[in-house]
């Protein structure tokens, strides 16, 4: 009886233990420090005289009625920008309830960070001057473009549109790493090569609208990335027992 009574203490330990916050090792943040300003050059050289994003979005743009014919597609709109999105976010809520609800605290950081990820994006957007391709002259529009971090223009238009609001849906399942690097680290890893194929095809999608500039979806990744990062790294100093 106590040999049995023992081996259930312990297994209860090491079920809790795998429930706890952890602290990632120093190498780990700088690792990822080098990786996001590498990724910060390359995305600000790209994005320089949006050459690229010019070049991708002609694809998707009909001179002659000066339109998107995708901006209106029922099919790409409900498939893409609706369904893509509520599932992504009905992801994130199902991982935070089962969390709450097994007291796991890494499921339910990780799902926090995912809101976190689309959140930093959405505040930035919100006080973005640049406009969406079709709001601009060059697609049909009024509003002036302007490389980034170059002068606003007088005309920028409505603005709002970056980083990619709709991309981050998909790049935000990235957090999801924070709930698995320990002991599953491959798991780990699917998670954040899961997000970035979610926000690169759901930010192609807004593309292929006319919503956003390619440019505008990798930015979007690399904020929902650096945020979640920082904020694990936060918290899990503060909160984490070893």
């Amino acid at each position: 009886m106590a040999l049995t009574s023992s081996r259930s203490e312990l297994s209860k330990l090491q079920t809790n233990k795998t429930k706890r916050l952890y602290r990632l090792p120093s190498r780990f943040y700088g690792y990822q420090l080098f990786i996001l300003i590498a990724l910060a050059v390359v995305f600000t050289w790209l994005s320089r005289n949006e050459a690229l994003d010019r070049w991708i979005t002609g694809f998707w743009y009909d001179a002659a009625t000066q339109s998107f014919p995708l901006q209106k597609d029922h099919l790409l709109d409900l498939l893409n920008h609706r369904l893509a999105k509520y599932i992504a976010i009905a992801f994130g809520a199902v991982a935070l309830v089962y969390g709450a609800y097994k007291r796991n605290a890494r499921l339910v950081t990780a799902a926090l960070l995912m809101g976190v990820g689309a959140l930093v994006v959405g505040l930035l957007k919100s006080m973005s001057h640049h406009s969406c391709p079709w709001d601009l002259v060059e697609y049909g529009g009024k509003a002036v473009s302007y490389p980034l971090f170059s002068a606003i223009p007088a005309d920028s238009g409505p603005g709002r549109c970056f980083p990619g609001g709709h991309a981050s849906s998909g790049f935000m399942v990235m957090g999801l790493f924070f709930a698995f690097w320990r002991e599953r680290p491959r798991l780990a890893w699917c998670f954040v090569a899961l997000g970035v194929v979610l926000g690169l095809a759901m930010g192609f999608g807004q593309v292929m609208r006319g919503a956003h500039f390619f440019s505008h979806n990798l930015w979007a990744g690399w904020w929902v990335w650096f945020s979640q990062v920082v904020v694990y790294g936060l918290i899990s100093t503060r909160f984490a027992k070893e």
